[in-house]
């Protein structure tokens, strides 16, 4: 699978011969191999994750009985309901911690170059370029998902106020989820899109380090191209069915926000190398429906969507 792409940033346009092989691709060299090998032990379990969470029910009508008619037995009931329930969010939280580690090592394989040799990264290690559409489609998939159940967070809030109880009452409880680890979980479960910000806070702390093997131009320079890439090989028509142009459009709209938080700029100023308004437009042309989370997360999670330079039909067009 290959596609000719043409980007057009600023006043310069350029032709790109990439081809991104997002179904077949394969590492090439022992150095792809390695890194492809620990991002893809993490990835592996990255449909599980979603299948639990599409899954998850929740605890609504026991908390609710617990709250309202208050015993020891509604009490008990509430309690045996949520302790399972906060294993599986434990278990989304811990895997999220398993991408935050092993992310890194994509941005620093694919994108140390510059200019052309960027593009050469992204050729010469297709396989590590699709485990980075991947994160984003696995990401924006989560956050979709989580953001329909209202019930993750309020479970885990009742969690935490009666932990807190039964710790005053019972100081030789035995406790599973104690307060750091219960700390760090309820800030990532009260995010409206947590993964997608793992994601980005990851990679700005990430450029913090000193030294970084990694500069923040060079990561804005590199998910702008796999967003423009990403773009065109949808608009293209190359795919015949909906999941590989969705994976696709993911991968286009997790790289978009991140740049939008790295780049001082941000994505949407006119100047932008990223072929923003034809993201946006085929976003919303694409499918009824299918797209409307894509959409929100660059209404919701970027920061510079409402910036003077911004030129008013993209606002427009995300309105």
């Amino acid at each position: 699978m290959g596609v000719l792409i043409s980007i057009i940033g600023g006043k310069e346009k350029m032709t790109i011969d990439i081809w991104l092989d997002f179904e077949d691709a394969t590492p090439q060299t022992e150095k792809e191999k390695e890194i492809h090998s620990q991002v893809a032990e993490v990835l592996n379990k990255a449909e599980l994750i979603l299948e639990k969470l599409a899954a998850y029910k929740g605890c609504e009508e026991f908390i609710r009985a617990a709250i309202s008619k208050p015993s020891e037995e509604t009490d008990k009931a509430a309690w045996n309901a949520i302790l399972p329930a906060v294993e599986t969010l434990q278990e989304f939280y811990e895997f999220s911690v398993e991408v935050e580690k092993i992310y890194p090592r994509l941005l620093t394989s694919l994108f140390a170059a510059e200019d052309d040799s960027l593009k050469s990264n992204l050729k010469g290690q297709q396989s590590l370029a699709k485990q980075l559409a991947d994160i984003f489609d696995f990401a924006l998939r989560f956050d979709d998902k989580k953001m329909l159940n209202p019930g993750i967070q309020n479970d885990f809030s009742y969690y935490r106020r009666t932990l807190s109880r039964i710790k005053m009452t019972n100081k030789g409880a035995e406790i599973k989820i104690k307060d750091e680890l219960a700390n760090r979980m309820s800030l990532f479960f009260a995010y409206p899109t947590p993964m997608m910000k793992v994601l980005t806070d990851t990679t700005v702390n990430f450029l913090k380090n000193e030294p970084c093997p990694i500069n923040k131009g060079q990561v804005v320079a590199g998910y702008s191209l796999m967003a423009n890439v990403c773009l065109d090989m949808v608009e293209r028509g190359r795919f015949t069915n909906v999941k590989t142009n969705m994976f696709c459009l993911r991968g286009m709209t997790g790289s978009i926000v991140l740049v939008d938080h790295l780049d001082p700029l941000g994505a949407f100023h006119k100047k932008s190398v990223i072929n923003v308004k034809g993201a946006i437009t085929k976003l919303k042309n694409f499918q009824e429906d299918a797209t409307e989370g894509l959409i929100n997360a660059l209404r919701y999670t970027t920061v510079h969507l409402n910036d003077a330079d911004t030129p008013p039909t993209i606002k427009l067009l995300l309105q």
